[in-house]
């Protein structure tokens, strides 16, 4: 039996503030959506416009305005700015609050989330093991009463989570190469990455990764949620559709252009710089839904079994609107 396949709404937490932003995670309940998810950043890549609500407060404020919808962070970094112990409680209270409805969504960070609090940046292979720490020690303290633990980098002793839900929230590692991909696949309850990169990506590096972790862990291939962060700009106005992306012109920067930035300042002068081609280059642009529902079905046809669109406009309630009304029905009609 195949995994049914759920279609979620990302909020754009670096481009509005967190009572806007409050009001389209409702209305794409409303709209049909199945899942949203936000980011958890201390900065945005665009310092002029910015925004960067905290998600965990967030969340809580989003679960009292809804009632289906499932929600968590794409993702939250649990190894700098915050304790693992502090996101184990944090996520505790929210399952509790809101059980069977959140997500817990971790990656190995940004250096512009993290260096503006005098932290230093370390080396890839370091954030990775931090990660790797910080998950165990998470998953302990949901798990057991009294945790003491002595890690390479995190300890606690006789630490207890006095709130948490009977059933463990969920871990999702979000990922864009080969060992975070392959940890997911080992431990994580779901696997997150990005659209808009080269297929050979996904196709001969990503999900190879993921495979070779599930089998690792001895787990069944459904046990995994696959996630992707479906970047669309979907309008009746091609122009406006590709005018949309501009906001998000540091996503199409490189990681070699990217490499250092630490100030939302001179990100956002990195960015500008780049033609509209560029900035829209990792964006579905389309005006016509069956064209743009194809798109869309390159990922599933991949194996993602929950994609969630990100759309990149100021009017959100417009592209909230669409979606619901000419994307979401032929997305059912054709999957369930």
């Amino acid at each position: 039996m195949s995994t049914p396949i759920r279609f979620g709404y990302k909020a754009s937490a670096e481009q509005f503030g967190p009572g806007e932003l409050l009001e389209y995670g409702v209305l794409a309940e409303q709209a049909g959506f199945d899942s949203i998810f936000v980011s958890d950043h201390l900065q945005p890549w665009n310092h002029e416009g910015g925004h960067a609500p905290a998600a965990m407060p967030w969340l809580g404020a989003l679960g009292a305005r809804t009632s289906t919808i499932v929600m968590g962070t794409s993702v939250l970094t649990p190894t700098f700015r915050y304790h693992p112990g502090v996101v184990a409680q944090a996520f505790g209270t929210l399952g509790a609050l809101y059980p069977g409805r959140v997500i817990l969504g971790v990656g190995t960070g940004e250096a512009l989330n993290e260096v503006a609090l005098g932290i230093p940046w370390p080396e890839v292979k370091e954030r990775f093991a931090r990660l790797k720490e910080a998950i165990q020690l998470i998953e302990r303290l949901w798990s057991e009463e009294r945790v003491t633990f002595d890690g390479q980098f995190y300890r606690t002793e006789n630490a207890t989570i006095y709130d948490r839900p009977e059933t463990p929230v969920p871990i999702y590692i979000g990922a864009s190469g080969p060992a975070a991909t392959r940890l997911a696949g080992r431990i994580a309850d779901g696997f997150i990455t990005t659209s808009g990169k080269k297929r050979e990506l996904y196709t001969e590096t990503l999900l190879p990764a993921l495979e070779e972790g599930i089998e690792k862990g001895g787990r069944a291939e459904g046990e995994v949620d696959t996630l992707m962060e479906m970047k669309v700009s979907f309008d009746h106005d091609r122009e406006r559709a590709l005018q949309d992306t501009r906001y998000w012109a540091p996503l199409a920067l490189t990681p070699e252009e990217k490499m250092g930035v630490e100030d939302p300042m001179e990100m956002q002068r990195l960015a500008d710089a780049l033609p509209i081609e560029r900035a829209a280059s990792r964006w579905i642009v389309s005006t016509d839904p069956d064209e743009h529902v194809e798109r869309i079905n390159e990922y599933i046809a991949l194996g993602f079994r929950h994609l969630v669109f990100h759309g990149p406009g100021a009017d959100q309630a417009r592209f909230i609107e669409l979606y619901g009304e000419e994307i979401l029905p032929r997305l059912r009609a054709q999957h369930g």
